[in-house]
């Protein structure tokens, strides 16, 4: 019987939302998926999500119902896995702390925005992050509230050019956590489809969304 996944997608089209979501579709039917695929947050109400094993939200400063928020976070609590990258994942719903703590991270600046900076691995034993070692990047370095009971698999440092207070600040750039019996994966890195095209950045997302599907 072949897993299943559900993949929602909306908000702010600088993400390149449905690009990114046909991507993710394609990866993991690679790995034997059965995928549905909506636009918008009203599939959370519309089946019982929780017999999927793992739910992929792209979305980024959007809304979320009251029903559709309650029925995401008890799925993922009873067993469903969660994974996303980015501001289609760490930037959907401001407004909605329980989905912050369940995400374990929220955006909140991108000093320079579009610059070079690193990528150092923080724990090369990890399968998720195995083999892939530091690497350069070119994208938007994510600075964020995060959660101290996060797995952190890979950091960022600031270097203080582009806001001279974060200086030497270590920032978690991927990790994952237990939420509930499920499990939440989550990579800072995917600014659009693009970054896809980078094998460390797309290799680690599959790998992550992988070992958070139930």
């Amino acid at each position: 019987m072949s897993k299943t996944a559900l993949i929602f997608w909306g908000g702010w089209e600088g993400h390149t939302p449905a690009r990114s979501a046909n991507i993710v579709k394609e990866m993991l039917a690679g790995h034997g998926f059965d995928i549905t695929l909506e636009q918008g947050t009203s599939v959370l109400t519309g089946s019982d999500i929780s017999q999927f094993d793992l739910i992929v939200p792209m979305v980024t400063m959007s809304t979320i119902e009251k029903p559709e928020l309650e029925n995401l976070v008890a799925a993922v609590r009873g067993g469903t896995g969660l994974a996303g990258f980015h501001g289609t994942m760490g930037d959907s719903f401001r407004n909605e702390t329980e989905y912050q703590f369940m995400v374990g991270g929220q955006w909140v600046s991108h000093p320079g925005n579009i610059i070079d900076y690193r990528i150092d691995i923080a724990k090369p034993d990890d399968p998720i992050v195995a083999g892939i070692g530091g690497f350069a990047y070119r994208s938007e370095q994510y600075y964020m509230h995060v959660d101290p009971s996060n797995e952190v698999l890979a950091t960022t440092t600031f270097s203080g050019e582009h806001f001279e207070t974060i200086a030497g600040v270590v920032m978690p750039v991927v990790w994952k956590r237990r939420y509930g019996k499920g499990r939440v994966f989550y990579s800072a890195l995917g600014h659009t489809a693009d970054e896809f095209d980078v094998p460390q950045m797309k290799t680690i997302f599959e790998r992550g969304a992988l070992w958070a599907s139930r």
